[in-house]
């Protein structure tokens, strides 16, 4: 059966009357049930102060695809956890939670759930996200080089295991960025991340040795103003990259002031994952706290006034032992961004499930390697891999087909709220991870790859350098410098892939802000809508040529528009079925106009 002809609901707008309510609001929240279906009673289940109340839904309206049901739900509590009971003619019995449409009772993990914490920033929505490994990107003239450092010149290879891949430097300085927003802004991304940067005595800086200043190497506090003033004249923004789980040995705090790290009695300390060079953070300390919170404000306002934190290591800040102060820490952190910038954003990092901490007036997002890399990978990893590390995980990249990428996003977004998976930065590659060529291999992979960075929900991460078609093993090696002054190198063909799928992105609603149905899910081939209530694209991925795919549930009489990859436009029969040819690896992205009626 096509997934279209299943009941569906997800928390875009399309669904949820309003997706960021008050606190005691009542929102309409909507099933949509396919013709056919033969579902002839809704209840809407919901938590109302830990107890689940029921409540009867009504058909609201219908269009060609089908009815729409309504409930009402009122939002009694900070996180308000719903699901959908459903019932048949044929006295058949149904849940609909976040993990779609199951026969048999799963979890309230995978509720649905409104949450009234303040959203992120409007503006991220519409977000690309540009990472910058400053060292790497591009230099603005000769620097004195540092006693720990190897000075390399811009072309020397780059070290991909340890002692030369820390300390090599290639001079990149906030400068140079400001000397190349032309390209960024030309790819289509609005929005720069910037990786650590405080004096530190390593290239990655995540050993700072002070919050209070920019690095000299990379132009001090002057430079960050002047690339903060170019990037918000652009109308682009500016994220800054927080490490609250350590710092540096090197740093002033460090061993002296002794309450805001872990000491053990027999004169040694706590470290990140036993480095001894990155002493561990007490989030216990008052002081600690009352000294981030400066912190994180003080980048915020003028003349730096960045637009907002990604914070590094967030699964681990205030986590040791029987010790748990996460949720203080991010729950600090936010307010102290609120109170600076009620329009800043606060992405936590997690390299593996991210659930469990979002959703909880802290994070208001994750860097998404659990939900959206290793699927993606998963599912287009080439035959044969440079290295053997699964971001952590002993052994290669395993191979997947669609059906389980498909699993694995779901898994993850049923446990935390749409928004939460909206504003959550979509990664293919970055400065942690191999690059993403050499994932899948290719160009004809990597521009489906880039396709569902651009097209799925939530905010596309770009690793600069990925547009040209960089390579890298692991993470270390990732972190090349920008070919800047050898085009001839870039590959073109990614580029213009790159900048192609951006501007359908910023042009298109419905890849921004609609909701997500996935249509067809096994083998090569993965096909989805993203909706709004005015605006649709079907999206149609393969990873291989493959037996032409045959989709049914869209209304009938539909013709659509050829968006992306060059095929003839879409036609619907008058049976409600599709067929798309064998062609592959592609990426094809149509529009589709639905006829909507009302009750």
């Amino acid at each position: 059966m096509s997934r279209l002809l299943l009941p569906h609901h997800d928390g875009s707008d399309a669904y949820v009357s309003n997706p960021a309510p008050a606190l005691g609001e009542t929102v309409s929240v909507f099933v949509r049930v396919p013709a056919g279906s033969r579902v002839s009673r809704v209840h809407m289940r919901w938590v109302r102060d830990g107890e689940p109340v029921f409540t009867s839904a009504v058909v609201d309206r219908r269009d060609d695809g089908g009815e729409w049901w309504r409930a009402e739900l009122e939002v009694r509590n900070p996180v308000t956890p719903y699901r959908f009971l459903l019932r048949t003619a044929g006295g058949a019995v149904r849940w609909l939670t976040g993990c779609g449409v199951t026969q048999h009772d799963v979890p309230d993990a995978t509720d649905f759930r409104l949450v009234t914490y303040a959203p992120a920033p409007a503006w991220a929505r519409d977000a690309v996200i540009y990472q910058i490994f400053p060292d790497r990107f591009a230099s603005s003239g000769p620097k004195r080089t540092p006693d720990w450092a190897v000075a390399c010149g811009w072309d020397e290879p780059v070290a991909a295991q340890p002692p030369l891949a820390a300390t090599q430097v290639y001079g990149g300085d906030l400068d140079g960025i400001a000397g190349h927003l032309d390209h960024i802004a030309d790819l289509g991304a609005n929005t720069l991340y910037l990786t650590p940067f405080f004096p530190a005595r390593s290239n990655h800086r995540y050993d700072s040795a002070s919050f209070d200043t920019v690095d000299p190497l990379l132009g001090g506090d002057a430079a960050l103003v002047r690339l903060a003033e170019a990037v918000h004249g652009r109308g682009m923004r500016l994220i800054g990259d927080l490490t609250t789980n350590h710092t540096g040995d090197a740093h002033r705090w460090f061993p002296d002031e002794r309450d805001l790290y872990y000491f053990t009695p027999d004169g040694g300390y706590e470290s990140w994952l036993g480095v001894p060079s990155l002493p561990k953070l007490n989030w216990g300390s008052h002081e600690l706290r009352r000294r981030f919170a400066r912190i994180a404000q003080h980048w915020l306002t003028q003349p730096y006034a960045l637009d907002g934190w990604r914070v590094d290591v967030a699964n681990m800040t205030g986590r040791r032992g029987a010790e748990d102060w996460s949720r203080e820490a991010a729950v600090l952190l936010r307010r102290a961004v609120r109170q600076a910038r009620p329009d800043a954003l606060l992405i936590g990092e997690h390299a593996h499930d991210a659930t469990g901490d979002l959703d909880r007036d802290g994070w208001q997002g994750t860097m998404n390697y659990a939900g959206f890399t290793r699927p993606v990978w998963s599912w287009l990893r080439a035959a044969v891999l440079p290295f053997d590390d699964f971001l952590g995980v002993p052994g290669e990249i395993p191979d997947r087909d669609a059906g389980a990428l498909v699993a694995t996003m779901s898994a993850f977004s049923a446990q935390m709220s749409w928004r939460s998976w909206t504003s959550s930065w979509q990664i293919l590659s970055s400065h942690d991870t191999p690059r993403i060529r050499s994932v899948v291999g290719d160009a004809d992979r990597h521009e489906v790859a880039t396709g569902l960075l651009c097209t799925l929900p939530g905010t596309p991460m770009i690793f600069a350098g990925d547009e040209l078609g960089l390579t890298g093993i692991n993470g270390e090696h990732s972190r090349t410098p920008m070919p800047w002054h050898r085009p001839e190198t870039w590959d073109r063909r990614t580029l213009g892939a790159y900048r192609e799928l951006i501007a359908l992105r910023r042009a298109t609603p419905a890849l921004r802000s609609g909701g997500l149905r996935w249509a067809h899910a096994a083998g090569d081939t993965l096909a989805f809508l993203r909706e709004t209530a005015d605006d649709a694209v079907l999206v149609v991925a393969r990873r291989a040529a493959g037996e032409p795919l045959r989709l049914a549930g869209l209304p009938a009489g539909v013709d659509g528009t050829n968006l992306y990859g060059g095929a003839d436009t879409l036609k619907v029969g008058t049976d409600g079925c599709i067929e798309i040819n064998e062609d592959g690896p592609t990426f094809q992205v149509w529009s589709v106009r639905q006829n909507r009626k009302g009750a």
